[in-house]
């Protein structure tokens, strides 16, 4: 069965993905002459997108000449005439996508939403009540910082789930949270010194490096950010995870929390952003209060998006301000506009108010922790579950495997990845080489995107991969 991976198709819609991966493939000759391709309902099923989608990129490769179609029996590659040396003329960018993200079965290393999980039935529901009842609304500009009754429906949510009081201006909607970034280096200034946890997510510094701003790699230790480590580098902002740490997985204490509060209430210019991406899909006791609600001094930015609770696709996230950013926001930066459609903004709003939301969070909650289960037994099974260790299990929708062997981590890699496991070492996300060397054969495992019958095969990768006896 042909594989392709969605989770970074650019610009590209989904059809439009799906048609250049397939032509790439016959140019290449991966795909034969002659070979029958999978039917569209079977084809878009093991994908996880629609059948119309298969559909439109197979008419597409039909109406150029790349497959042809027989009537009640399917589609099939034409037979193109390409010599070898034009295949090896094919661009190097075609060859990655062909023969790089396209060819795992188990990829550990992706953020993409599983299909089966999205409320469709629900959210369609939802789409067409927004249609009929809210005609009018629908064709009015959105406001700067999103519709009000999106942004009264998420400081509701808020305060009922999280424990924060907000006013719905505090809040701005945006497509993702590098938009909300860009807006708060704006906001913030940009001859400020930015703080990123070390180890963290390499997107944060590099909108910080495409915005020119200067910004510090700030080591964790135990319990999180460090603010002896803060001062030291002379940080201003920081952008930490404090309810679950990525990658890392470790939850700040309490007595970390305060301390940071306190770090951020001695200058005019210290902020603290918190990222609170995924304490949604916390899978084990309850959730941990935000900074926010726990600020007295009006220094914390609470950012968190519905891109793990919804789907990877869904481009909707949103920040709290303090109240004298919000002012300052509306003041000077109100003339940008919303970069979230009404029609999404709408149907979200009444997705959270009809209690959609909250049902969906209870049934991703079961969803992902049975999918975990299944996972860490295929894992911990013997003989692999003796050269294998799991932490940070209970938080999010990753956690970290560390295997026990001599064998280089760089090896491991390359191995598995050619034979159809893509693994992301730990080592990964540090900025501190020293710091990552110590983490060799640590590797962190999102398995959102993971089909756990798949699993007995991943783990008979690894078990040969580490050349385990008896397997």
């Amino acid at each position: 069965m042909l594989t392709y991976n969605f989770a970074n198709i650019g610009s590209d819609s989904l059809y439009e993905y799906l048609y250049k991966c397939i032509k790439n493939d016959i140019l290449l000759g991966n795909i034969r002459p002659g070979e029958k391709l999978p039917s569209k309902r079977t084809f878009a099923k093991n994908l996880g997108i629609s059948v119309i989608t298969v559909e439109n990129a197979y008419a597409q490769l039909v109406a150029e000449g790349y497959l042809y179609s027989m009537p009640k029996r399917g589609f099939y590659a034409a037979d193109l005439e390409i010599e070898d040396s034009m295949r090896d003329a094919v661009p190097k960018e075609i060859l990655q996508v062909a023969n790089g993200e396209t060819s795992y079965f188990a990829d550990f290393s992706s953020n993409q939403t599983d299909n089966e999980i999205f409320p469709f039935t629900i959210w369609t529901r939802t789409v067409r009540a927004v249609l009929n009842d809210n005609r009018i609304q629908l064709m009015i500009n959105s406001p700067c910082a999103g519709i009000l009754k999106l942004r009264s429906a998420i400081a509701k949510y808020l305060r009922e789930f999280r424990g924060m009081q907000v006013l719905p201006e505090q809040i701005i909607v945006g497509a993702g949270t590098e938009y909300l970034h860009n807006l708060l280096i704006q906001l913030l200034g940009n001859d400020l010194v930015y703080g990123v946890e070390d180890p963290g997510y390499h997107k944060i510094a590099r909108i910080y490096e495409s915005m020119k701003v200067r910004y510090e790699p700030v080591p964790l230790d135990q319990d999180g950010v460090s603010v002896q480590e803060l001062e030291k580098r002379s940080v201003d902002i920081i952008h930490t995870s404090p309810s679950h740490h990525f990658p890392t997985g470790t939850v700040m204490p309490v007595s970390r929390r305060y301390e940071l509060l306190g770090w951020a209430a001695k200058s005019d210019h210290h902020y603290i952003i918190e990222d609170d991406y995924d304490s949604e899909l916390r899978l084990g006791g309850k959730p941990f209060p935000t900074l926010q609600s726990i600020d007295v001094s009006d220094k914390v930015i609470y950012m968190n998006t519905f891109t793990k609770t919804l789907a990877s696709t869904v481009r909707i996230s949103y920040m709290v301000l303090p109240q004298t950013l919000a002012e300052k926001f509306y003041r000077e930066l109100s003339f940008y506009s919303c970069t979230v459609s009404n029609f999404e903004q709408y149907t979200l709003a009444e997705f959270i108010e009809n209690g959609s939301f909250e049902k969906h969070i209870n049934r991703l909650r079961n969803y992902y922790q049975n999918k975990r289960d299944l996972i860490l037994q295929a894992l911990e099974k013997k003989p692999l579950g003796d050269y294998v260790t799991i932490e940070e299990e209970e938080a999010g929708v990753h956690f970290l495997m560390h295997l026990c062997t001599d064998q280089k981590e760089e090896k491991i890699v390359t191995q598995a990845k050619s034979r159809g496991v893509k693994l992301k070492p730990l080592s990964g996300y540090y900025a501190d080489t020293a710091e990552a060397a110590k983490q060799e054969n640590t590797y962190v495992m999102n398995y959102s995107s993971i089909d756990p019958a798949a699993m007995e095969r991943a783990a008979g990768v690894l078990l040969h991969i580490l050349q385990i006896p008896g397997r």
